[in-house]
């Protein structure tokens, strides 16, 4: 099934889509493609809040993209491998059948199921700029929802089969 369409399915029925997802068998070069992906479009998501503050404040746009860019594509990665493996110690404390890659899969899975949400938010901080009421309560209900693809993931590739 088209990635499209499982994150479409993601906001509706998060565990079912996970579990799709881990009965596909273990493949790491797909889960970093997740990953890459999503950090590519919330790299996107950012671009009209540098270019805000390029206009409004003065700031040069393309080092801040440069900089955005190398931070979303190299920094950021390392990151969520890190949150992964966190991820994977604390659901591996209450159930025995949590796997690494289980919880890679929920972590990347889950962020790139997400970004619609966050090119939104990326869009509104743009117009409206980071401390309007509507742009934080977006940012607020993308955090909620990355929140609960995470922990529908992880309990769902931790499953006893």
């Amino acid at each position: 099934m088209p990635v499209s369409r499982d994150i479409v399915r993601m906001y509706r029925n998060p565990r079912q889509v996970a579990g799709e997802l881990y009965a596909m068998g273990q493949r790491e070069d797909r889960a970093i493609a997740w990953l890459m992906i999503g950090c590519f479009i919330v790299f996107v998501s950012y671009l009209p809040a540098l270019q805000r503050n390029a206009v409004f404040e003065g700031g040069n746009f393309q080092r801040d993209m440069v900089y955005a860019f190398v931070s979303w594509l190299l920094v950021w990665p390392l990151g969520f491998y890190a949150l992964s493996f966190a991820a994977f110690a604390v659901t591996y404390a209450f159930r025995k059948s949590a796997t690494s890659y289980g919880a890679r899969l929920s972590v990347f899975w889950g962020w790139l199921a997400a970004t619609p949400l966050a090119l939104f938010y990326g869009l509104l901080v743009g117009f409206n700029g980071a401390d309007h009421p509507g742009t934080i309560m977006i940012g607020g209900l993308w955090l909620v929802v990355l929140v609960w693809f995470w922990v529908c993931g992880l309990i769902e590739t931790s499953r006893a089969r």
